[in-house]
């Protein structure tokens, strides 16, 4: 059974239906596999192992009665605990959550467990899922299991970290300024941020239980280990939302090439704006020459008509509307009023923005999505980095906006770590993140493939022929 480890979802649903393995076998496996290393780690943080149990058992009597619930039936798998989970607490790393049990399912979850699956776990983040390390004061901090030293990222973390174990196969994550793609970077597993609107998220907190709005800028999305994983998840959670199910209806285009070879690929692999450091950028130009050794026409002089700074100025400030509903509305006045040129003034003054400025800022999308539109015409994909660096030390000094993290020796503000989130975060683009390769500290690295809008599957095509090229996802010492 040890093997299961680090199979793929697809490959112990298959196995499970050929009965090769029960799904009680496989949920046993992973609760005691999680019972067993998860400790230094911290990256389940609730487990619920008698339901599970009570439904694999159920999988299983289902299967000998010759049915078969979906893709992903009698698999054992988590999700971040941002998403309400029937029955099973939902804390969003908030105390005041500390003992919420929804009543009903987030929507990607509800559509997961149609398709067959069994959540045995909610996987940790910081609180509200708020922060690109994933520690709160209800369940603590989550480590890198490359380096325990470090975060694993976040807000996804704890789903990064669990997948990076072994502790599970498929994870449901969500991304609002790169919380999806942040943690796959600096955790070394695959992560795939939907073109936004085609993942409803209702049922997610923040805001809070019972919010029906669906933010600007935010998406679920699945994590995994492999490609084909993503593909299914996507699959499985892709659909309407609640005010548009009656009529809406969608159906993704297909891979843009139908080999490898004829894909054009641009590389944006450093930038004025955010320099990655050095040995990351021979790390990601090594990656595009392997797609060009392999007939992939690459062009490291191809960009959309903006530059860097400015739609990283654009997403910051969306993504601090997007956010503002968490600030208390006595706190406006004031935090309009903020004076200074520290990051933190300036995110306080943008929490704080009122609609006419937003109006502006959208409109500086919707002309950037655009300019993107006019891009990918000639091009199929565009690498990009995730981050400027590795994993970064566990860092939980506050103010969170004037921490400063190091890159190559440099402190840099904690925000510019997400700069490299911007051009596809900003413009509501699909993207897939594998691993490339580990620095020689042995930190892994990730890219960003990015496609045009509603182009899921032409990300995921390219991701599937290149992850095999740079060596898969690597398994953390001692896992």
């Amino acid at each position: 059974m040890s093997e299961l480890a680090y199979s793929s979802a697809v490959a112990i649903a298959d196995r499970i239906r050929q009965r090769e393995i029960s799904s009680r076998e496989a949920v046993d496996y992973f609760l005691a596999r999680v019972e067993t290393l998860d400790k230094p780690i911290n990256s389940v943080v609730t487990i619920d192992a008698e339901r599970a149990r009570t439904e694999a058992d159920a999988a299983d009597a289902a299967l000998a009665r010759g049915e078969v619930r979906g893709p992903l039936h009698g698999v054992p798998m988590t999700v971040k605990d941002s998403f309400q989970t029937a029955g099973m607490r939902t804390t969003s790393g908030a105390p005041e959550l500390a003992s919420f049990i929804p009543t009903e399912d987030a929507w990607p979850v509800a559509r997961l467990r149609e398709a067959g699956a069994i959540i045995f776990g909610k996987t940790n983040l910081p609180i509200y899922a708020g922060d690109l390390q994933s520690y709160n004061k209800v369940f603590g901090t989550t480590n890198n299991p490359h380096d325990v030293s470090r975060t694993p990222g976040g807000s996804s973390g704890g789903s990064a970290a669990a997948l990076a174990c072994g502790f599970t196969p498929l994870e449901l994550g969500s991304d609002i300024g790169g919380s999806i793609r942040l943690p796959s970077h600096m955790s070394g597993v695959v992560g795939h941020k939907p073109s936004y609107g085609i993942v409803p998220a209702h049922g997610q907190i923040p805001g809070p239980p019972g919010t029906l709005t669906l933010a600007d800028l935010a998406v679920a999305g699945p994590m995994a280990r492999t490609i084909q994983d993503l593909k299914l998840g996507l699959d499985i959670m892709a659909g309407p939302n609640r005010w548009e199910k009656p009529a809406w209806h969608l159906e993704l285009p297909p891979p843009r090439r139908p080999t490898l070879k004829q894909y054009r690929v641009a590389a944006w692999l450093d930038d004025p704006a955010c320099r990655v450091e050095p040995e990351v950028g021979e790390m990601l130009e090594g990656t595009a020459q392997k797609l060009a050794a392999a007939g992939v026409r690459v062009d490291h002089d191809a960009r959309p008509e903006f530059t860097l700074e400015k739609v990283a100025d654009t997403f910051f400030a969306l993504l601090q509307a997007a956010l503002a509903g968490g600030v208390p509305a006595d706190r406006l006045d004031e935090y309009a009023a903020t004076v200074g040129d520290m990051p933190a003034a300036h995110t306080r003054r943008l929490l704080a923005m009122r609609h006419r400025q937003w109006l502006s800022y959208n409109e500086r999308r919707l002309q950037m999505r655009k300019r993107w539109e006019e891009f990918f015409i000639q091009w199929d994909a565009i690498l990009l980095p995730v981050m400027p660096c590795s994993a970064i030390a566990h860092d939980h000094s506050e103010p969170m906006a004037s921490r400063m993290a190091s890159v190559g020796g440099e402190q840099r503000p904690y925000w510019d770590l997400t700069t490299w989130m911007a051009p596809a975060g900003a413009c509501y683009l699909p993207v897939t993140v594998i691993p490339v390769g580990r620095l020689k500290n042995g930190l892994p690295i990730g890219i960003q493939i990015v496609g045009a809008y509603l182009h899921d599957h032409t990300t995921l095509d390219l991701a599937e022929h290149l992850l095999p090229l740079v060596g898969g996802c690597p398994r953390p010492h001692g896992f």
